[in-house]
């Protein structure tokens, strides 16, 4: 269990919110090879979506490699990442597109692996 000298160390922070705006940044102009990479490439991994619920790395890389590469820019409204230990850390983030009044929720739970910080969990969802 992490002790709360253990919760957002600087240097863990420092990392989980570089790596987060690599994510954002490839989300946003589409590029796919740096969004599989990011994610775990396990049948445990889990992405909801808006309007999809995607069970393993499989049907997460699929989904993206057939998503229109259209109107994916937005706006990051607020941001909350959480640290803890050196290993585990939750992002969250409210957003907007562009041309849209709807705020749109990002949760995302990531974990250090041997080959870097990785998703394993996340969910999308819009407000109505």
């Amino acid at each position: 269990m992490s002790s709360p000298t253990d919760i957002n160390r600087p240097d863990v922070l420092a990392e989980v919110n570089a790596v987060f705006d690599a994510y954002e940044q490839a989300l946003v102009t589409n590029d796919v090879v740096v969004l599989d990479e990011l994610f775990w490439r396990s049948p445990l991994t889990l992405r909801y979506g808006a309007g999809e619920n995607l069970y393993g790395f499989d049907a997460i890389q699929a989904f993206r490699q057939g998503r229109p590469a259209a109107n994916l820019m937005r706006t990051v409204t607020a941001r909350q990442v959480t640290t803890f230990g050196s290993d585990m850390a939750v992002a969250n983030i409210e957003f907007r597109r562009e041309g849209s009044e709807r705020i749109g929720r990002q949760s995302q739970t990531w974990v250090r692996m041997p080959e870097g910080w990785r998703v394993v969990s996340a969910h999308v969802s819009l407000m109505l």
